[in-house]
């Protein structure tokens, strides 16, 4: 089915994607998931090659370009090449903390931190979760006080995404004890702050290249000037921008299920058993049918949304929508392709064991199955 999404400079735009992504990443995924780590250098060649960070405005370093159907193009293409690890990393700087930067930051903060953003120098992380405080945003205990000109930050964070390489770590905290909803704040915590310490790198059953780490604040002293979005903003700030992130898991989700059934396919067609292609049994072409139309179907209501983002009419409900179905599809993708190729797809080195692992995350950050679903049906009741 043809798309209509795309125009003559998207497609020259993933060739560049492409070329990229065979000179920086293909060499390397594989050492980076066996090291839990990813190169550093590569977010800095990857800002270079406007990979990622195309909104940051020219007079900060970037391309000043809002339209995400260049964000979707890399989505597709880090899919097609099986790097889950560098698609989640880039994921987290495009489609959450950047954002955060965007949005929120005085003239001021711009100046301080975008540059370095678009250059790649920068790596920024989003601290929420905690220990007791996952999906239940009011359960957070992190906590600011005021301090003169300046807020001591205490407490802990968890499960944190690029915790490790993270340069900025944007972190909600509760500054008011008995204010509710306008109880949090968020600040930016800067790697060198005092008392800012990362716990151990996160062992995960998949994505093993993409860090994640416990964050610990000891009396952390955060200037004023540090405060993102305005005192008592955190919780509507973090609501915000939430349809962005769960754009991006859609997006992903779509990317790494459609790249999976396509080797899958091929697999399927060259693979024989009992003197013939097991692609020639009715039951796996059945299998495959299913898959394809899921995938048309789900894709299609992608498009849709990518096309409200860039028009500003993406709701939250909307957003939650599509991530709850695009990551649920996702783990039934990729379970059935695993399981049509048979004990291969077990295997490591074969993409679809490694998807298989790395895709289970999905339907847990950036709001779980569930949340989603309460999110639709409140919106739905009367």
């Amino acid at each position: 089915m043809d798309r209509n999404l795309y125009t003559e400079d998207h497609e020259l735009y993933r060739a560049t994607v492409r070329e990229f992504l065979q000179r920086e990443v293909v060499p390397h995924h594989e050492r980076w998931d066996e090291a839990r780590w990813i190169d550093r250098e590569v977010f800095a060649a990857a800002a270079e090659n406007g990979i990622y960070a195309l909104q940051i405005p020219e007079q900060y370093g970037g391309a000043g370009e809002p339209d995400y159907r260049y964000r979707m193009i890399v989505c597709e293409e880090v899919a097609r090449v099986h790097a889950g690890s560098f698609a989640v990393s880039l994921a987290l700087q495009d489609d959450l903390v950047l954002h955060y930067l965007l949005d929120l930051t005085t003239d001021e903060q711009k100046q301080r931190w975008l540059p370095g953003f678009a250059a790649g120098e920068i790596i920024g992380a989003l601290a929420m979760t905690e220990p007791g405080a996952g999906s239940d945003l009011q359960g957070i205990r992190t906590e600011a006080k005021p301090d003169g000109d300046d807020w001591i930050l205490n407490g802990q964070k968890t499960f944190i995404s690029s915790g490790i390489m993270a340069d900025l770590v944007i972190v909600a905290a509760r500054t008011d004890p008995h204010g509710g909803s306008k109880g949090f704040t968020l600040f930016v915590v800067e790697h060198d702050m005092p008392g800012f310490t990362r716990g151990r790198k996160l062992r995960k059953i998949g994505l093993p290249g993409q860090d994640t780490a416990e964050l610990f604040f000891d009396n952390v002293r955060v200037p004023r000037a540090n405060v993102l979005g305005g005192i008592g903003r955190g919780l509507p700030n973090l609501m915000s921008h939430l349809p962005r992130e769960r754009l991006g898991i859609s997006a992903g989700a779509i990317a790494l299920s459609r790249a999976i059934f396509d080797v899958t396919r091929e697999y399927c067609f060259t693979r024989t058993a009992f003197g013939k292609p097991i692609g020639d049994n009715q039951h796996i072409r059945f299998e495959l049918a299913e898959m394809a139309t899921e995938l048309d179907i789900a894709e299609a209501y992608v498009d849709k949304s990518v096309l409200a983002y860039n028009a500003s009419t993406l709701t939250p409900v909307d957003a939650a929508k599509g991530k709850w179905y695009t990551s649920e599809l996702q783990k039934r993708i990729v379970d059935r392709c695993l399981q049509l190729h048979g004990g291969y797809g077990y295997m490591s080195e074969y993409p679809v064991a490694r998807a298989y692992t790395d895709t289970r995350i999905q339907t847990i950050y950036a709001g779980t199955t569930e949340i989603m679903k309460e999110i639709i049906g409140r919106d739905l009741a009367y």
